[in-house]
């Protein structure tokens, strides 16, 4: 499948070879939009996208009132690159309480932008509590007693159809039901790595996939996630040097970033994979949560050496409070089930007869196609708000899934101020800091549109942008 081309890239390339070929150097003022626009003839809003894509990929860099600048630190990076692979690290964190907004902004707040959850208004309540009824009056007593430590047959039996309808396949015999996505990267972690071992992941990654290393007492190496996805290639150079026991990754619709890998990106990450036998665990909770076209097959549809151990649930898309996930464990089944067992031999027998019979009666399909609708809304206008109400300079990414928005501020922000202000006005987001354990990202910061966009949570978005002008 070719890659989609952008028609910013027109002139992007342009840019971009100049600066990679050292024709215009470090601090080089750039053409303003207006005579990009004349000279390609685009559109003022395409030639701004380029800039846009420009910025989050750090090739240029812009000062308010003054225009866009070849970045300063690609010299450095350029160095970095060439002449050594990403740092090993100890998965520690540096916590900076005073700078973040994952604090309670009040019991009445209606501006809280930092769960990965969906909001109250976009839970399907009626369904789900309608469907629990069913189950406690159909199942009774049972539902009090343990279920097979594995899982239920008969959800494994909805999750294998429901695979085969995008184009992979389950077995059975290899899936575990698990309390949740995070209970499920526990197991597989724990089946293939023991502390010390060096695990690539995202970078960013989301914090609690961090917090799972961090108590297993892994080591990782950050691969920078781009505007393309995981950077396949830096990976690749990364594997030649370093012994990798283990690759968390998400392929499709990233946390933070919202960005997606390529079928061709897809393919090469599992050659990788394969040439180094590197176990390769696959974090598809958002797979469902695509804005338009196919369900997008997670890279399990592409294995067939069994390294690829894949993972999600349905707190993202019904309710946080379901706590129900399953793994695919691959190869490593037996390890993964000795894992599983010494955390407890069952999940909730009511979670896992719900979600059965949403799965039986296609009320999960139904409900996704409405909630992916308005996730698709609220991504657009999301990107109008920060577009009109943030600095010049302010880039966000353009997920295509899910429910995560990236946004990068100018390099002269005072972040502690922006976040004081934040504090005030009782919006809250999540400081990019907690996406990495290298204490990167200091300039960016999660938004997080899986709840309703009422009066109030947009005028917190604007006055948390006016607060930086």
């Amino acid at each position: 499948m070719a890659i989609k081309t952008y028609r910013h890239e027109i002139f992007t390339r342009d840019i971009e070879k100049n600066i990679r070929e050292g024709l215009w150097q470090p601090g080089y003022k750039l053409p303003s939009v207006r005579s990009l626009k004349e000279k390609y003839g685009a559109s003022m809003s395409t030639i701004q996208r380029g800039y846009e894509d420009l910025l989050m990929r750090g090739l240029v860099e812009s000062l308010p009132r003054s225009g866009y600048f070849v970045s300063r630190q690609q010299v450095a990076e350029k160095s970095a690159k060439a002449g050594r692979s990403p740092v090993v690290r100890d998965a520690v964190f540096q916590h900076r309480l005073a700078l973040t907004t994952a604090q309670p902004a009040g019991r009445h707040s209606l501006s809280a932008f930092h769960v990965t959850a969906p909001g109250d208004l976009m839970i399907p309540q009626k369904l789900l509590l309608r469907t629990l009824q069913q189950v406690v009056r159909t199942e009774g007593a049972g539902l009090l007693r343990y279920y097979p430590a594995g899982g239920s047959p008969a959800l494994k039996k909805q999750i294998i159809q429901r695979a085969a309808g995008y184009g992979t396949a389950f077995r059975a015999e290899e899936l575990l039901i698990t309390d949740g996505a995070l209970q499920a990267l526990f197991i597989a972690l724990s089946a293939v790595c023991v502390p010390g071992d060096v695990v690539a992941v995202e970078s960013p990654c989301v914090f609690s996939v961090l917090e799972v290393i961090s108590v297993l007492r892994l080591r990782v190496v950050e691969i920078p996630v781009g505007p393309d996805g995981f950077d396949v290639e830096v990976l690749r150079k990364v594997c030649h040097r370093t012994k990798v026991r283990a690759i968390v990754v998400t392929p499709h619709f990233h946390n933070p970033t919202g960005t997606s890998l390529s079928p061709t990106q897809q393919q090469t990450l599992l050659e990788v994979a394969q040439l180094h036998n590197i176990p390769l665990i696959e974090n598809d909770i958002y797979g469902d949560l695509h804005f338009s076209g196919a369900r997008p097959a997670p890279l399990k549809a592409l294995d067939d050496s069994g390294l690829v151990m894949t993972f999600s649930s349905y707190s993202k898309t019904l309710a946080p409070g379901i706590r129900l996930g399953w793994l695919s464990a691959g190869r490593y089944l037996s390890q993964a089930e000795q894992v599983r067992f010494a955390l407890g031999s069952t999940v909730s027998p009511i979670f896992q007869e719900t979600v059965t019979q949403l799965l039986r009666s296609n009320s999960y399909d139904r409900h996704l196609r409405s909630f992916r609708t308005q996730l698709a809304k609220n991504a657009w206008l999301t990107l109008h708000l920060i577009s009109s109400s943030f600095p010049e300079g302010t880039t966000m990414s353009r997920p295509t899934g899910g429910y995560n928005s990236w946004i990068q501020l100018p390099a002269h922000t005072d972040m502690g101020a922006f976040y004081q202000a934040c504090q005030r006005i009782g919006v809250q987001f999540t400081p990019g800091d907690t996406f990495s354990f290298s204490g990167a990202f200091r300039h960016c910061f999660r938004l997080v549109f899986a709840d309703t966009y009422t009066a109030a949570r947009k005028r917190a978005i604007k006055k948390a942008g006016a607060a930086l002008l």
